[in-house]
């Protein structure tokens, strides 16, 4: 358990003190409409689903507000860069914004489902009040005459001279209804297309129909001005539903029981939103203007397993290690941007990605990049960041276990880059004095482009005599036995016969217990960051060794899991 803390602890503080204040706006709203004075009538004629219409959309409010700050991204790198004065696990938290953008959209989900069926139910018993299918009491509330249609209680009106005045009516005509169709049809539309097979197989739709999010909140801001939920408010003589509600007969005839009068509550959705919306309107004028921004390109290659390799210039660009980008191509997409860690170090004057065939939009590009004559500059080239990432904390823990699975060692090639150009420099001040590095890929034409820079370290560090802050251990998961280049033929090779590093490769999945336990036993008093990118289903095996294998005595090895998140 005080394992599980030490990587998680933070992370669970915060989604109980979010699962608190949802639960507080529930169940306060819910007593609220469902206890108060003010809502006896309007409760005679709705029942509990009046509450239950209520309690939600104040949920859906705090929870709107939160929907819009983690895709903040020049926010987030903002707060990334303000929290370097503070722990690294309160860093740590910005890098699961999109789980947490998630789990906001679910709670969103689930209260409108709710509030949408508390609502259908709403508008029958409006309906069947005004027919006078209940007691006489809501039936006298629902004819209520007002000429100035101010005060009523019940909006459905008129059902007998105006055959119009239908629920269907109501739901399809009034502001609420209609914006509550428009919302709820978008928002449909938004989660069914995040859904995991959409996102990966169908990158576009999933990109066109979350921009639905405008609609959603547009609507979200003029769903309340209709004021559909109606309140009592105060007479002069005061109506007393204590005294009242049995004297239907005596309204407006008695000083003591004057005709009760109405009205909606003030849309409050607005003020919740607001300040989210200008935040987010200020992050796209931002990434139109790096739209604008003049890219040029230094090198185009294309790389063995079909990888394109962009080297980049722009003016005033400034990158940290494992930071990424966001790419625009004009000549594919006007709106679509898609992530890209850079593989570039810091040291160097250009920014470069390496960008694998995963879709449509990388498949256009690389074709685009083919057909080039050589030495011809690309097409236009949009570029928003750089943004942070976990892999910008790699050099602040003494030991650093690095995890990529096949593309997913970008990040980590722009890392042992900026080791490479530090220790070139005669001046490598670095707090890390070990870093292991493995590598996860299914073909082996995969390794030849990074192999380069794995050849270049190697020679370094064995040049200045510290060979040992280096271990890469690189793993074939997929293989042909019969072809000439396995273990078990060339296993008395000087150099390996895949990637001709020293290092041989491995073949199989690593055996994560047996890495871990090496890593605590060389270095049994320091904290290691063990760093992936690559797929959910390492990330949670990763996850659990670095709780099994923290030892609960501070003096001794502590593990902490960090992930790269798109």
């Amino acid at each position: 358990m005080a394992n599980w803390i030490i990587n998680n602890g933070l992370t669970a503080f915060i989604l109980i003190v979010w699962m608190g204040i949802n639960t507080f706006l529930f169940v306060w709203f819910y007593l609220f409409y469902d206890l108060g004075d003010k809502f006896f009538y309007t409760r005679h004629l709705l029942g509990p689903a009046l509450a239950w219409a209520r309690a939600p959309a104040a949920v859906l409010n705090f929870n709107c507000l939160l929907i819009l700050l983690p895709v903040c991204r020049n926010l987030l790198s903002l707060l990334r860069g303000s929290f370097m004065c503070c722990g690294r696990t309160m860093r740590k938290q910005l890098d699961h914004n999109l789980s947490f953008h998630k789990l906001v959209a679910y709670m969103i989900g689930l209260m409108t489902a709710v509030h949408m069926v508390a609502h259908l139910l709403n508008v029958e018993w409006y309906n069947n009040s005004r027919r006078g299918v209940y007691d006489k009491l809501s039936t006298a509330l629902s004819d209520l005459e007002d000429s100035n249609t101010t005060t009523y209680l019940n909006p459905i009106r008129n059902i007998d001279t105006d055959a119009q005045q239908t629920p269907t009516y109501l739901v399809f005509t009034t502001i609420a209804g209609l914006t509550g169709v428009i919302i709820t049809l978008a928002l449909i539309l938004i989660i069914t297309s995040s859904m995991e097979v959409i996102r990966r197989s169908y990158f576009e739709v999933f990109w066109y129909t979350h921009h639905l999010f405008v609609i959603f909140f547009a609507g979200l801001v003029f769903h309340g001005a209709g004021r559909i939920v109606r309140g009592q408010v105060e007479t002069d003589p005061p109506h007393n539903f204590t005294l009242c509600k049995d004297r239907v007969e005596d309204w407006g005839r008695v000083p003591e029981c004057p005709i009760p009068q109405f009205a909606g509550g003030f849309p409050q959705t607005w003020m919740w939103v607001i300040g989210p919306m200008i935040l987010y309107l200020c992050e796209r004028l931002l990434r139109f203007i790096r739209y604008m921004q003049t890219v040029r390109y230094r090198k185009i290659v294309m790389r063995p397993s079909k990888v394109l390799e962009l080297q980049l210039q722009k003016n005033g660009f400034k990158m940290e290690v494992g930071q990424y980008v966001f790419l625009n191509c004009p000549a594919i997409s006007q709106l679509e941007w898609h992530p890209f860690t850079m593989t570039s170090a810091p040291e160097e004057d250009f920014f470069s990605v390496h960008i694998r065939s995963a879709g449509d939009w990388t498949d256009k590009l690389i074709s685009i990049m083919e057909q080039l004559p050589e030495g011809a500059q690309g097409p236009k080239m949009g570029v928003d960041g750089p943004f942070g990432t976990a892999s910008e904390d790699v050099f602040d823990y003494e030991v650093s276990m690095l995890v990529g699975a096949g593309i997913g060692v970008t990040p980590f090639a722009s890392i042992l880059k900026s080791i490479w150009y530090k220790f070139k420099d005669c001046n490598p001040k670095l707090r890390t004095r070990k870093i292991y590095f493995y590598w996860l890929c299914r073909e082996t034409h995969a390794f030849e482009w990074f192999a380069d820079l794995l050849k270049g370290l190697e020679s370094e560090m064995e040049e200045r005599g510290m060979g040992d802050f280096l271990t890469y251990k690189l793993f074939l998961t997929s293989w042909d036995p019969s072809l000439p280049f396995h273990e078990d033929v060339h296993f008395d090779k000087e150099a390996d016969v895949i990637t001709g590093l020293k290092q041989k490769t491995h073949f199989g999945r690593p055996a994560w217990d047996k890495e871990f336990e090496l890593v605590r036993k060389e270095n049994p008093t320091s904290v290691v960051g063990t760093f992936l990118c690559g797929p959910g289903a390492l990330a949670e095996v990763l996850a659990k060794k670095c709780a099994k294998y923290s030892d609960v005595d501070p003096r001794k090895t502590k593990f902490y899991f960090n992930k790269e998140n798109f």
